[in-house]
């Protein structure tokens, strides 16, 4: 499982590995590393906002929500220190990593 270190917010916030992005999500439901892209579809969760008075995250794509409490449970093991995270991903037989920037949502870089 690769271990990998990335900002925060702005450039290089995001880990795309054998298909797959994360990026760090902080939210009133608490801060975890979430995958960027939707289970349904694959749609942008990072632009994900939350749905009327519940902790789902509504796919900008297609509607579908997808439930904050059951990302951070499954979530994947992660430190923040200041503007860095690290991160264990889940290994994706041995594919290489890269540091890309996703916008984030309102929803998903509160502080």
């Amino acid at each position: 499982m690769p271990v990998v270190t990335f900002a925060v917010e702005g450039r290089d916030n995001c880990v795309a590995i054998g298909g797959s992005a994360y990026v760090y999500a902080r939210t009133e439901h608490g801060s975890f590393v979430l995958s960027a892209n939707c289970p349904h579809r694959g749609g942008p969760l990072n632009l994900a906002e939350f749905e009327p008075g519940r902790s789902r995250l509504v796919c900008p794509w297609h509607d579908r929500a997808a439930s904050v409490t059951k990302a951070i449970k499954a979530g994947v093991p992660a430190v923040r220190h200041g503007d860095r995270v690290t991160a264990v991903l889940p290994d994706h037989d041995g594919a290489g990593y890269t540091l890309e920037h996703r916008p984030m949502s309102g929803a998903l870089a509160r502080c």
